[in-house]
Order: structure tokens, then C-alpha cells, then sequence
């Protein structure tokens, strides 16, 4: 879709939810990077340490049967938004974040959006924040050299440790996700192991 047919953007209301934003007039001119936005959240304080900045990105490939967020699972529900714009938006709360916080790109699953990924976390590491990205590490595969050094750390969300226990849940293989895992931990990347307890699922 061209940059010409965007027209609105989501962004969160300070400290409290999300709202979208209706651009005026003509959409932004193009940026190096565009991608889809589901929405953001600006005082966030459970997806990563600190006071955050969380991007809830579009698109995912897994189709977990308690997910939090299915409204995330199809990337063109969410809105083309610029890189540029993102920043900008993030820029406004640099103060709040940068000392004791950071920003975390979140979802949905990122990494069906790789490129976007890279280029907003080359961003923030511009302007002095901490990363994180949070992932099933399903995609883990799609994080290159480049987008590793600009991650301060990974929120692993690992939905079981059992493949059958695994597939039956998500739909998918539990294998790409502990290799990924492997790999941060051979880096010593920092990792915040998430992990739902589910009665009767994951107990």
C-alpha cells in the first residue's frame, strides 16, 4: 500500500490507553521504512523495566488459544505508519523514559515485521533508549547481527516446553523458539522468560 493512502496513525493518550490520530490533509511524505501499527501505549510498566514506551506492532503467525491481543494477529487490521512518525511520537516522551525505562516493541509478533523492527530500534538507540523487543521467538531467525546489537533485551514469551503441549496450543513448532533462545543466551543478551500458567494447558 502507498504512503499516499495513509491517513491516520494510532498513538496513546499520556499514561493511559491508546487513541488514534487522525492526520489532516494529505498523508506524510514517505519514509525509509513504513510498517503496521496496531497501537502504542506510553506509561507502560509490565513489558519491560521501568516506565516504557510500548509499539504494539500487527501480524502474527501463531494463533495461541488463550491470546491477549488476537486483534493483533492480522497485520493490514493495524494502520501503515512511518518509522519517522513513530520516533517523533517517542521523541515527545524521551524525558519520561530515557533514565528509568526504555521502549519496547511489542504485539502481535514484530518480527513478521523485521525491516521495521530494525529500522525503529536504530532509532531509539539514536536517541539513547533502552530496547526491548517482545517475542515468542518463534521468528527469532529473522534477527540479524545489525538488529541484535541495537537490543538491549529480550522478553521471551515461551508458551510451553513440550512440543505436542506446544503445537497445541499455538499451531506451530516449539523449535525455532528455543533456538532462538539458545542463541540470546550464548550472547548473554539479557532475557525476561515469560510463561502463562494455564490450568489444565501449562501447569
Amino acid at each position: 500500500m502507498p504512503a499516499t493512502d495513509v491517513k491516520s496513525v494510532a498513538v496513546a493518550a499520556p499514561c493511559g490507553g491508546t487513541r488514534p490520530v487522525h492526520a489532516p490533509g494529505a498523508a506524510p511524505a514517505a519514509a525509509v521504512t513504513e510498517g503496521w501499527v496496531h497501537s502504542t501505549e506510553t506509561c507502560g510498566t509490565v513489558d519491560g523495566p521501568g516506565i516504557r514506551y510500548v509499539l504494539f506492532l500487527s501480524g502474527c503467525p501463531l494463533r495461541c488459544a488463550y491470546c491477549h491481543n488476537p486483534d493483533t494477529w492480522h497485520r493490514h487490521d493495524g494502520t501503515l505508519t512511518s518509522v519517522a512518525e513513530i520516533l517523533t511520537d517517542i521523541g515527545r516522551y524521551r524525558g519520561f523514559i530515557q533514565a528509568h525505562g526504555g521502549v519496547t516493541l511489542s504485539g502481535g509478533e514484530p518480527l513478521t515485521q523485521p525491516r521495521f523492527v530494525k529500522a525503529l530500534l536504530r532509532g531509539c538507540k539514536a536517541m539513547g533508549l533502552h530496547t526491548a523487543l517482545d517475542t515468542s521467538g518463534y521468528l527469532g531467525a529473522k534477527v540479524d547481527d545489525e538488529m541484535m546489537a541495537d537490543l538491549d533485551m529480550v522478553l521471551l514469551d515461551i508458551k510451553a516446553f513440550s512440543e505436542k503441549t506446544y503445537h497445541r496450543l499455538t499451531g506451530a513448532e516449539l523449535k525455532p523458539t528455543l533456538d532462538f533462545a539458545r542463541r540470546l543466551a550464548a550472547l548473554g543478551k539479557p532475557i525476561i522468560l515469560r510463561y502463562v500458567l494455564v490450568p489444565g494447558w501449562t501447569d
